[in-house]
């Protein structure tokens, strides 16, 4: 459905991006992230047709962006990072407008799909400058979806939003794919966790990772990480892990809680567990902790070189 292929982009001397590649199936949801300046944005206005490539092919729907845009583009729903809205018209009057500018059919019934889509019930005679910022993002993902196109393209969707409108967006992202292929731009790693299907992370115009997020935190793992609280913890608690085979370090946060790092390979669990039936000690948690995909984003983009790089 996306198909991008050392997609390339240099402003005068200084590169955005380079040798890009990657695929969206169709139905997928493929979280897009990295640190600012990464290319994020910029991979994605080529995708919608906004600025051409220096090098490099990218099609949507087989239709290739820089030499069937007008085809490419058709099959495109795309929010920027800064809703293009035109603050002075109404909610109705906005969507009907892009309806028409995408050369749908049914123009009411467009209308009326997408303002329930997008929660927008009791809002369409409103003026857009007198709405919420979580309104307006509505209206700008309402004006994406009014053409009902089978690729959406989202540029930090939920910026900006408070805690409630940030979950509803999410959750109206998550019921889009299958119908939808999405690619979502993100700096809100928990977001890529919950509605991607598949990340992929993008560093100084290179990609440098790319898999599910679970599959992403089992390949930068290394050691084992596991958390154990003790009930009525002893003075030579600590010391006595420690001592356990396999255990690298031990940190105490003074409530009974232990963070035991294991070397690489290590299974300590059964060893932490017999030691606190041995000693009798009050157990009241013992498990391993799991990666986040925030630690897998740090360990993949904080031993890259940075070269010259523009705003991306």
């Amino acid at each position: 459905m996306i198909e991008v292929e050392n997609l390339t982009k240099f402003y005068g001397p200084a590169r955005a991006i380079q040798d890009v590649s990657f695929t969206v199936e169709p139905g997928e949801i493929l979280g897009f992230l990295g640190p600012n300046a990464a290319g994020k944005t910029t991979t994605m206005r080529i995708l919608a047709g906004y600025i051409p490539p220096t090098s490099g092919t990218a099609r949507i729907c087989g239709h290739d962006v820089l030499f069937d845009s007008l085809a490419a583009r058709r099959n495109i729903g795309y929010l920027p990072e800064s809703v293009p809205l035109y603050t002075e018209m109404t909610v109705r009057s906005y969507l009907e407008f892009f309806a028409r500018l995408r050369g749908v059919r049914q123009v009411a019934t467009a209308v009326e799909r997408v303002v329930a889509l997008c929660g927008l019930e009791g809002k369409e005679g409103e003026v857009i400058g007198r709405l919420s910022r979580g309104y307006r993002q509505r209206v700008g993902l309402a004006q994406a979806l009014v053409h009902d196109p089978p690729v959406l393209i989202l540029d930090e969707p939920t910026v900006g939003l408070d805690p409630r409108q940030i979950a509803e967006v999410r959750s109206l992202i998550r019921s889009l794919g299958g119908s939808h292929t999405i690619i979502l731009s993100t700096h809100i790693l928990p977001e890529a966790s919950q509605v991607c299907s598949r990340v992929l992370i993008i560093n100084n115009g290179r990609i440098v990772a790319e898999d599910r997020p679970e599959r992403l935190a089992a390949r930068v793992r290394g050691e084992q990480q596991i958390l154990l609280q003790l009930g009525r913890p002893e003075p030579e608690s600590e010391r006595l892990l420690r001592s356990i085979r396999g255990v690298r370090s031990v940190s105490r946060d003074g409530q009974g809680r232990y963070r035991i790092a294991c070397e690489p390979g290590a299974e300590c669990r059964p060893a932490v567990a017999e030691l606190c039936v041995q000693r009798g000690w009050q157990l009241l948690e013992l498990r391993t902790q799991d990666v986040t995909l925030e630690e897998v984003f740090l360990r993949l983009t904080e031993d890259t070189v940075p070269t010259p790089e523009v705003q991306a």
